[in-house]
């Protein structure tokens, strides 16, 4: 979490986000919660724009093409956080979520090289369909003479 000497979240070496590019909203955590259940808002809900951040153009059209329920139609992350009681815990889960969403959008995926099965791994299949198939005409009825 943000202190005095701290000027943003550190994505990777290079990349670092300012705080004031992160939205907070304090809400009510779902489940039990005893007495102070109706008095404390202890979640967090992040928002952050992606369209309007300082992140480098590449990582902004990674992040929006993300097939992800928290990304808004207009270009905003919505991350909850209420796995904690405390409310700065769950600024700080939050934004490590943050951190690991552009991190993983932003790892480089090998192409799928294409491969054959081999011809023994062919043989076994066909077998065990023979094997399947025989057994389910056992179960037939047999018809009377």
């Amino acid at each position: 979490m943000p202190d005095s000497t701290d000027t943003g979240l550190q994505i990777s070496d290079r990349l670092w986000l300012p705080y004031d590019e992160f939205q907070f909203i304090a809400i009510r955590a779902q489940g039990p919660g005893g007495q102070h259940v109706n008095k404390v808002s202890s979640a967090v809900q992040l928002r952050f724009d992606i369209r309007a951040s300082s992140l480098p153009d590449g990582y902004k059209e990674r992040l929006l093409k993300l097939k992800d329920r928290r990304l808004a139609k207009n270009g905003c992350l919505l991350i909850r956080a209420e796995r904690f009681r405390s409310q700065e815990r769950n600024k700080a889960d939050a934004l490590e979520r943050l951190r690991q969403i552009i991190l993983d959008a932003n790892r480089d995926l090998r192409p799928r090289k294409a491969t054959r099965p081999t011809r023994a791994s062919r043989l076994r299949r066909l077998e065990s369909k023979t094997r399947r198939g025989k057994l389910k005409t056992l179960r037939s009825k047999v018809d009377p003479i």
